[in-house]
């Protein structure tokens, strides 16, 4: 808890800065990233070769068929459990996700389950999520839309147990004009978004 209260206390740019910092510390640890690079580096053709074969795409959402994708992952040093209780406990992210806020999980569900919508807002925009995965401790996939119009976006986890640690696996693509508008106007801002997710993530779960 000292470190969520921690977070909280910096500010929102200091925040970033700071877990920006840890995700290059933790990159040793990661399959696929390497932070020494740059995030300039990370175009989506680097992600698209990246991606892990382990996801299970819906119809219409493939990478190769995407107009933006992104992968990341990394190791954590805690159970793939514990790291689980934190992805899907999804009112909190705002605690210690910078990119996350207003997080409301409809229907009176605590946390994320088989089907449960939620409204946040992310990259600054205001959106609807529906879960379309659910397997515990493994798999989470859900679609992103803006309320009312079909889905455009879909982002998956996919979590594996690496000894006593656990490889987090977080992939998304995204489809037609609002896609292809943010590849065009900045091709790795997902990335880097996501990045600085399983830092954070990394954070929360490792801490005492």
């Amino acid at each position: 808890m000292n470190h969520i209260t921690a977070l909280r206390k910096t500010g929102r740019i200091a925040a970033v800065s700071l877990i920006l910092g840890l995700a290059s510390a933790g990159a040793e640890a990661s399959h696929a990233v390497d932070h020494s690079q740059g995030y300039k580096t990370m175009s989506m053709k680097d992600d698209l070769a990246r991606r892990s074969a382990d996801i299970h795409w819906p119809t219409g959402f493939e990478p190769e068929k995407a107009d933006l994708f992104a992968h990341n992952d990394l190791i954590i040093n805690a159970s793939c459990e514990r790291v689980w209780t934190h992805i899907i406990d999804a009112s909190r992210w705002p605690n210690w996700y910078p990119n996350s806020k207003d997080v409301e999980i409809q229907g009176g569900d605590p946390v994320l389950r088989d089907g449960t919508v939620f409204r946040w807002t992310t990259f600054g925009l205001a959106i609807e999520s529906k879960v379309h995965e659910y397997v515990s401790n493994q798999r989470l996939g859900w679609y992103g839309y803006v309320p009312g119009a079909k889905p455009s976006f879909y982002h998956s986890w996919y979590l594996e147990p690496h000894g006593a640690m656990c490889h987090v696996v977080m992939d998304e693509a995204g489809v037609g004009k609002d896609a292809a508008g943010l590849r065009k106007s900045d091709e790795t801002l997902m990335h880097r978004g996501h990045d600085l997710w399983l830092a954070t993530l990394k954070w929360v779960a490792e801490a005492k």
